[in-house]
């Protein structure tokens, strides 16, 4: 689709074009969707071309570079929001390549703990410096005051999402009886 002078409309855009309520709203979630996939694109297609490494392993290194000491694949799979398998072969992949190892867990031989490996922490290190250079390039754009304005109005539109989620679940949670939410005596 594109507009009278032959440029491609963008999502905002068209949204304005069907107004039917809530026009503003629909048009700072689509530009937020926008703006977050055009960046997350940009990244993956640099991590691929400058590293041969795909986001997802970026995200597993990120989290054990944090965590000296290592994380279980279930406590990986928590803080990247994704299941068990992922997180598996994402470590079976990395331990194949030296960048990470995996032990018995102290307390629970059935758990894995996995560490990055010294080998692992360069390569992750070398991959953060340009992760943050492309970021910068990619928003560079915008001054530190913009950006510090930005993230202000983005706490703020988290806060209010977050307290609508509540709301909304605890609608859900009223709307069912003692016994599905487990009140029952």
């Amino acid at each position: 689709m594109t507009d009278l002078a032959g440029r491609p409309l963008d999502a905002e855009t068209k949204a304005h074009e069907h107004a039917d309520g809530h026009v503003s709203e629909l048009r700072l979630w689509l530009r937020l969707l926008t703006c977050s996939t055009l960046i997350e694109s940009e990244i993956r297609r640099r991590l691929r071309k400058e590293f041969d490494t795909t986001l997802p392993r970026f995200d597993l290194m990120a989290q054990l570079e944090r965590a000296h000491e290592g994380m279980t694949l279930n406590e990986l799979s928590k803080r990247m929001m994704v299941t068990n398998g992922n997180v598996t072969g994402l470590v079976e992949r990395l331990v194949a390549e030296g960048l990470v190892d995996r032990r018995p867990a102290p307390n629970d031989r059935r758990a894995q703990v996995v560490r990055l490996t010294p080998r692992g922490r360069q390569v992750f290190q070398r991959m953060a410096a340009a992760h943050g250079d492309w970021l910068a390039a990619l928003l560079a754009g915008l001054d530190e005051r913009e950006i510090e304005q930005m993230m202000g109005l983005l706490a703020k539109t988290k806060l209010s999402a977050r307290r609508e989620t509540l709301r909304e679940e605890a609608g859900r949670q009223e709307e069912r009886g003692p016994e599905e939410r487990g009140d029952a005596s």
